[in-house]
């Protein structure tokens, strides 16, 4: 019904946000990531968005790329996946991570998404991963720094790591920007956080 909508946001939570286009509110349902990346109250911003029609409601779905929301579009075309389930996986993995998961068979990483189990990580793989040429995904993922992690993992993010997002997230990245960049740089146990930002940074900017 509409590709996108370009407004002012009125109102935002962590998995909902009002867009205010031509003085009519429009409440939009969003990933968690979207949340993190959203502007200030009262700026101009553009969502992709996706209608979904079922027997008793209407309900609009917004995404900040459109290539999150073609991926929340795949997703759903999946047996036993709608959109609350493809909601949940792209609030804690983007796109270009999802399918690194699909094309390595990393039922563990996708399974983790609440509401999301090992069954219907499995059918994510089956379903999808022939739509993807794996070598093109894998070589990009590995051009631009990107992991299949699980962003909400406190054991890949203690001690040095944890206090280098908190660094990002004071230079006004969002948290998950912040969270991929340290999970997808280059680091060990052994840097300190100075040298951890400057690996972390190289991804980002």
């Amino acid at each position: 019904m509409y590709a996108y909508m370009i407004g002012t946001l009125a109102e935002a939570d962590i998995d909902s946000c009002v867009l205010e286009v031509n003085n009519i509110g429009y409440n939009i349902s969003i990933p968690a990531s979207v949340f993190d990346l959203l502007p200030d109250i009262g700026a101009e911003v553009k969502l992709y968005t996706y209608t979904s029609i079922r027997e008793n409601a209407i309900e609009l779905i917004g995404f900040l790329s459109k290539d999150d929301l073609n991926m929340f579009s795949q997703l759903i075309t999946v047996s036993g996946i709608g959109p609350k389930a493809a909601l949940s996986l792209l609030s804690y993995m983007d796109a270009n991570s999802i399918r690194v998961a699909i094309v390595t068979g990393d039922v563990k990483t996708l399974s983790k998404a609440q509401g999301l189990g090992k069954k219907s990580a499995e059918r994510i793989i089956v379903d999808l991963k022939n739509k993807y040429d794996s070598d093109v995904i894998l070589n990009s993922a590995q051009g631009t720094g990107l992991k299949a992690v699980d962003l909400n993992d406190k054991d890949l993010l203690d001690g040095n790591r944890s206090e280098t997002v908190d660094v990002l997230v004071a230079l006004g990245f969002s948290e998950n920007e912040a969270k991929r960049a340290v999970l997808g740089a280059d680091i060990t146990d052994d840097m300190d956080v100075d040298e951890m930002l400057n690996a972390a940074l190289k991804l980002i900017r």
